[in-house]
């Protein structure tokens, strides 16, 4: 049985690695101003502040569990205040906060080498969900952008 890859930090990647204990180098970093900010804000305070004013927590990646466009990889993150900002935001702000974390979180631990994904995979919950597992009680927004090679385009879930 196939099981994905789930971290719970800041990681790097090279290609062939396997999972152990959490810790594996999985993504490769490529530099960028923007990257340096989103990364000074997660090492200073442990989370990564939003284009909303609004700040996320880092919670995992899995890679390695097929989606329907292909190799597909996840980054999950957490907002204790997402259950509050679904009631008084409105979806373009969300949608700008999950393109934010696509093109300066997701895209620098995307590895140049080896197996490229079809998409990439953003969600914000207010708690953390076991991967697949039915969570009713979260709130929850997920949002899916296809991968070129060099950006992030959304592919509206």
């Amino acid at each position: 049985m196939h099981m994905p890859c789930i971290t719970r930090a800041p990681i790097r990647h090279t290609p062939g690695q396997i999972c152990r204990g959490g810790l594996v180098a999985l993504f490769m970093c490529v530099g960028g101003a923007a990257v340096a900010t989103a990364q000074d804000d997660t090492a200073k305070k442990g989370d990564i502040r939003l284009p909303s004013g609004e700040s996320v927590i880092f919670n995992d990646v899995i890679w390695g569990e097929p989606g329907p466009a292909g190799l597909t990889v996840r980054f999950r993150f957490l907002d204790p205040d997402l259950a509050r900002r679904l009631d008084t935001e409105d979806f373009m702000a969300l949608e700008q906060d999950t393109a934010f974390l696509c093109d300066t979180y997701a895209l620098e631990r995307i590895a140049s080498t080896g197996p490229q994904p079809q998409q990439i995979v953003i969600s914000i919950s207010d708690r953390e969900v076991a991967f697949g597992e039915p969570a009713p009680e979260a709130a929850q927004v997920f949002e899916a952008y296809s991968f070129d090679g060099s950006g992030c385009t959304w592919e509206r879930f």
